[in-house]
């Protein structure tokens, strides 16, 4: 798949702003609520039309403003798989797929419903209504009535976000494998970290109604540059520095000094929350750090520390719930030298 955009279009006062060229297979849009990707999706798709710009979608051109040109959805090739699905209430699961080829023969109708209820796991299910699927059931005949409309490219809303935890993850891999078999281009909206690392292997990130950052998934997560990459990646610990030496810097949002690094030019520094260690200091003084709250997970447990009020809490993921820590312990922290991330 190969997408080039470079639009703009005002969304309530502000503007939004996407410039993306692209060639791949799949694709991620990451952001939170609000940051401009879903409008981007619906920009592609014809459902929301820019004040400006271009859209090239495998070498067709969907919008142009200068040329004038602005296909309507229907002759974008593109399947559109709404956040709440946009199933009709009051047609069955076969009539719901159906709807979208409801200009072809009824030979032909009848032929591609079978097909893709077969596919999708809906046999047995052709005559029910929406409201009496599962949220699991609902997605896969709203991903059949995208299917079977043979699109080029499938976007993809929010797909999973009305899911529960347990399905979603469940739903998620099963879509996917779906997209493999099919071997569709698709763009998929999400603002979940996880998902977006699972799905595709490249990911947009978007902030402020604007798309950011364009990165392959592995160098985003694991090499972030920007303190935007860091934190949609799920990075906590993030904290503007001051260069004391060559090997040396001071870390302001702590009130921590850390030696033996390779102190380069950079503005902030970056650790996840599972790259550092604690030790319990009995007898300690006050540069040590004091455990501030301490929350059980299931295999882990979240200790929240910090030097004194006026100062950022560091957050330390344990898997040793061994160490009995309670509120008011003083501590030292071991940080992993090599997991730091350096930042502007």
């Amino acid at each position: 798949m190969s997408l080039y955009i470079d639009i703009e279009k005002r969304v309530g006062e502000k503007i939004l702003k996407v410039k993306i060229n692209q060639e791949c297979k799949k694709l991620v849009f990451l952001g939170q609520s609000g940051s401009g990707k879903s409008m981007t999706l619906k920009c592609i798709a014809g459902l929301e039309t820019p004040d400006k710009g271009k859209i090239i979608l495998n070498n067709k051109v969907l919008f142009d403003s200068d040329e004038k040109v602005n296909l309507p959805p229907q002759d974008r090739k593109v399947g559109f798989l709404f956040q709440n699905y946009g199933l009709f209430p009051h047609m069955t699961v076969k009539k719901n797929i159906e709807i979208g080829i409801s200009n072809l023969r009824k030979k032909d109708i009848e032929e591609l419903s079978q097909r893709y209820i077969n596919k999708l796991k809906l046999n047995g299910l052709e005559n029910r209504y929406p409201y009496e699927l599962s949220g699991g059931q609902a997605q896969r005949v709203a991903l059949a009535r995208v299917l079977v409309t043979e699109p080029e490219v499938l976007l993809l809303d929010e797909p999973f976000s009305a899911l529960d935890y347990h399905l979603r993850k469940n739903i998620g891999l099963e879509i996917n494998e779906i997209l493999n078999e099919y071997n569709k281009n698709s763009i998929i909206v999400t603002h979940d970290i996880e998902e977006a690392y699972r799905m595709c292997e490249d990911i947009v990130v978007y902030e402020d109604l604007e798309a950011k950052v364009k990165r392959n998934r592995h160098d985003l997560f694991n090499n972030p540059s920007t303190v935007l990459e860091a934190k949609i990646t799920g990075c906590k610990n993030i904290s503007r520095v001051k260069v004391l030496e060559d090997n040396t810097i001071y870390a302001i949002d702590w009130d921590l000094i850390i030696e033996d690094i390779n102190a380069k030019k950079f503005k902030y520094i970056g650790i996840r929350e599972n790259n550092i260690s604690i030790d319990k200091v009995e007898d300690s003084i006050s540069k040590e750090f004091v455990v501030e709250n301490v929350i059980e997970n299931p295999e882990t447990i979240s200790v929240f520390l910090r030097k004194d009020k006026s100062k950022k809490a560091i957050e330390v993921r344990l898997k040793n719930k061994d160490l009995k820590l309670v509120r008011g312990n003083r501590v030292s922290i071991n940080i992993n030298r090599n997991k730091i991330y350096y930042l502007n």
